[in-house]
């Protein structure tokens, strides 16, 4: 196994440690990270069979909590920005493309740690056809759809349980529409893609288990400003190795 591999299924633990703890937010640490070794487009190919498996984990904890109205408002939107993002991830430049995913995980990290997002009062549903759609967009083209989820539902007035069962499903759309999206545009078609994978995936799954005992362990909004600090730190490199 060559160390490119090896240090990809490293990136594939940490992604699902983040994903496990908090239901998103995998790709806002992994892509950023994996394009130092790989280019981006093949970044995005390999972490979306790593995130499927991450997300049919996450995502059937408990079902029942998830809120269908809330899920089936953010569909419809998540199906046409995948559709705008893979034609977009197609025509980009790669220089302006990791440009843009380092200032897209700036801009969430430097938002998310000033904790104000949770405090404010519930917002409109209708919000969530902008969610759904920049969510899309943001899954195609960087990797990361659960910013735009996240910042909705969380604005909703869910419980807890609610809030992670409801965010899993919009994940798993995502990320699943996304995964056909590269099917047929071919880059999940490279065979080099499915061995990293091999090793990736399992990597991954052992991240989950190992968040699944955090998360009941450590405070959670101490977990959350200790990923908030990678997220900025991964963007800052990405921005600094363009510049």
């Amino acid at each position: 196994m060559s160390t490119e591999i090896l240090w990809l299924a490293g990136i594939a633990f940490l992604g699902a440690l983040v994903f496990g703890v908090t239901g998103f937010g995998a790709a806002l640490v992994t892509i950023p990270l994996a394009t130092h070794l790989v280019p981006l487009p093949t970044a995005l190919a390999i972490f979306v069979l790593v995130d499927l498996a991450c997300a049919l984990s996450v995502g059937f904890e408990n079902p029942r909590n998830a809120v269908r109205a809330e899920w089936t408002r953010l569909v419809p939107m998540i199906a046409a920005g995948t559709a705008v993002g893979v034609t977009l991830l197609v025509n980009l430049p790669r220089q302006a493309a990791t440009l843009a995913l380092g200032l897209f995980v700036c801009g969430y990290a430097l938002y998310a740690l000033r904790g104000t997002a949770f405090e404010k009062a519930p917002v409109s549903p209708r919000w969530a056809w902008l969610a759904g759609f920049a969510g899309g967009i943001t899954s195609t083209v960087f990797g990361a759809g659960g910013p735009p989820y996240v910042i909705y539902l969380t604005r909703r007035a869910l419980t807890q349980p609610q809030l992670r069962a409801t965010l899993g499903f919009a994940t798993l759309t995502s990320i699943s529409l996304r995964a056909v999206a590269f099917v047929l545009t071919g880059l999940l078609l490279d065979a080099r893609i499915w061995l990293t994978a091999l090793a990736a995936v399992p990597a991954a799954l052992i991240g989950i288990s190992v968040a699944r005992r955090i998360y009941f362990r450590v405070p959670r909004p101490l977990l959350l400003r200790l990923i908030y600090v990678v997220l900025l730190a991964s963007g800052v490199s990405l921005l600094l190795r363009n510049l």
